[in-house]
């Protein structure tokens, strides 16, 4: 099995193989949450326009969640909050996801085989799934912050998942708990309360905690339809 870790958008332009997009803060811990919370679909766009215009069409059971620079753009329902689809009342929604990195990452990985999100919370599940594959490629893709800069926690859970790939699964327990100082110190900073509060960083790095993947599947140039596969063990 060949595994290549790749950044940002042209990295998943460049993806080949079983692609993973990785997006730990937050898209697809969010994603992981909203299907934990009772979503019965989710929809991944990669612009504003698109996602209000697929709500539009698809009525009263859709909603958006996202954002855009970090920022929930207005007329969405919700944004890139994990802690948001707990607090949330989103059962038997369908959900449209928008996001600066992680969306975009799955929309513009073309090259892909078969393509999955993830994040340290079902990073393990993701692991195992491709493990049963057996593919003769892997692309792990860290999307980083907005997308532009390398992230600490995209790069940690890449890494995570290769070692797993290659029979070795490590301790990262001090590595999670560093990026509070690192990457995730924006959490806790008093003037982000509403945007990405501190129990967002909790949730995201809670490591494991679903043994689902989220495979994508492209259905219109810029959608993909984001599929809940449970893994039995």
């Amino acid at each position: 099995m060949e595994i290549t870790i790749k950044e940002f958008v042209r990295g998943a332009q460049e993806a080949e193989g079983v692609t993973v997009i990785i997006d730990v803060f937050r898209a697809f811990s969010t994603a992981c949450y909203a299907f934990d919370s009772g979503i019965k679909r989710l929809i991944d766009v990669d612009t504003p326009d698109k996602a209000f215009a697929l709500r539009d069409k698809l009525g009263a059971d859709a909603i958006i969640a996202g954002e855009q620079n970090e920022m929930k753009p207005e007329g969405f329902d919700f944004g890139n909050s994990p802690t948001e689809m707990l607090t949330g009342r989103l059962e038997g929604k369908t959900m449209i996801h928008c996001t600066t990195a992680g969306t975009n990452g799955i929309v513009n990985a073309a090259g892909a085989t078969e393509m999955f999100g993830a994040g340290l919370v079902n990073a393990g599940a993701v692991a195992s799934y491709i493990s049963m594959l057996n593919p003769e490629k892997v692309t792990l893709v860290a999307m980083g912050y907005r997308a532009v800069e390398s992230a600490a926690e995209d790069l940690l859970c890449a890494s995570y998942i290769r070692d797993m790939l290659m029979g070795h699964e490590r301790d990262i327990a001090q590595e999670i708990e560093a990026l509070r100082k690192d990457s995730g110190k924006r959490f806790f900073d008093p003037a982000n309360i509403n945007l990405s509060p501190p129990t967002d960083f909790f949730l995201c790095t809670d490591l494991n905690r679903f043994n689902f993947v989220l495979r994508a599947v492209m259905t219109n140039h810029g959608q993909a339809e984001i599929l809940r596969i449970d893994i039995n063990h």
